[in-house]
């Protein structure tokens, strides 16, 4: 397995560890429920030093970019991200992924730590408008510093007003006498926050400094474990559970990033089609009404026991008193308020279909 910057870190806080795509990682510590908690009502650190970072540069990034990915780049501008998605040339997601625009003619890509391999290889194939790549996901570390009191524990360390860094904007600079940190406001929790992006070696210093400016705010680190309960409750797609090579994004809701009007790009004519005649299925939140926690894998039935979808994602989350779930279902039923039922242990359990994000 791989190792982030921090891990001996994570080890020393006795966390409890496990190979995530490829890599060591810490699942928990302190436990999920506390530390889920933590996140939404004060701060929390995360070390996604697995993610993927790609840069594309030159005059042609952007030609580039525009072929592979379903929203529209030319609509950035200097020091904004884009939330996109990088469809295959089968209807499907070879990734979700958080394009940076730098300047003109610099970009860089945020991708999923177990499709980097996948990801360069496409990108590099595609690469017909010749624009200068470089993988630089081992050179990285990412530390996302999530909930309501990130923004006063980071401002301590750097000049830089981050009021001033709106949602899905970043700024580059100097982070508690670091240079070259990139200071981005997207996040994966939706309670505020976030990521810093930092040269390997200055890891640990920023993640020490982190936590002591943090003291205050009982500042936590926090494991992926945590991390997916937030996300769900927030409706947020997970690579690998809820979209994948074999799912469209307009079957997945991510029309909003499928931008019919730009110039042709893969997978622009099956999402077209889609769109055009209408979808078979869809991925939409559930609300358990009885007892049991809907895991992925697990069928969406009918009344009668039909199978009628599949769940990508579940849990019963610190912050709901109510189990939760993402699952492809057939239409009609993936109308909100429709009644369906999972099956676990080989019993129908009432479900009802409602609007996604579960908690505002």
């Amino acid at each position: 397995m791989k190792s982030t910057p921090l891990t001996e870190i994570h080890i020393a806080l006795n966390a409890k560890m496990a190979e995530f795509a490829g890599y060591n990682m810490p699942i928990s510590y302190s436990g999920i429920k506390e530390e889920h908690h933590q996140v939404r009502q004060s701060v929390g650190v995360f070390d996604v030093s697995h993610m993927g970072e790609f840069t594309v540069k030159g005059p042609k990034a952007l030609e580039l970019l525009q072929h592979i990915s379903s929203n529209d780049v030319s609509a950035l501008i200097d020091g904004q991200a884009q939330y996109t998605c990088m469809p295959n040339d089968k209807g499907g997601i070879i990734d979700d992924m958080i394009i940076y625009r730098k300047s003109a003619e610099d970009f860089l890509l945020v991708v999923n730590a177990a499709n980097i391999e996948k990801d360069w290889n496409w990108i590099q194939k595609h690469n017909h408008a010749q624009a200068t790549l470089e993988n630089i996901s081992d050179v990285i570390a990412l530390l996302a510093v999530q909930g309501p009191n990130a923004i006063k524990v980071i401002q301590k360390g750097t000049s830089i007003d981050l009021n001033q860094i709106p949602y899905y904007h970043f700024i580059q600079g100097n982070l508690w006498n670091i240079d070259n940190i990139i200071i981005s406001n997207t996040g994966y929790t939706g309670s505020g926050g976030f990521e810093l992006y930092i040269p390997k070696d200055h890891a640990v210093t920023i993640w020490n400094a982190l936590m002591e400016a943090g003291k205050e705010f009982n500042i936590l680190p926090i494991g992926l474990a945590a991390r997916d309960t937030l996300r769900l409750e927030k409706g947020f797609c997970l690579y690998g559970n809820d979209i994948d090579d074999t799912t469209n994004p307009i079957e997945a809701g991510l029309g909003w990033i499928t931008k019919l009007n730009k110039e042709d790009f893969v997978g622009k004519s099956f999402a077209a089609k889609l769109k055009e005649a209408g979808i078979a299925k869809k991925l939409v939140g559930l609300k358990l009404l009885d007892k049991g926690i809907a895991r992925q894998g697990y069928e969406v039935c009918d009344e009668q026991g039909n199978t009628i979808g599949k769940v990508t994602s579940g849990a019963q989350t610190p912050s709901l008193e109510y189990p939760i779930a993402m699952a492809y279902i057939d239409k009609p039923y993936f109308k909100t308020d429709s009644n369906v039922y999972v099956k676990i242990r080989e019993k129908l359990i009432l479900a009802k279909v409602v609007k996604m994000p579960f908690l505002s």
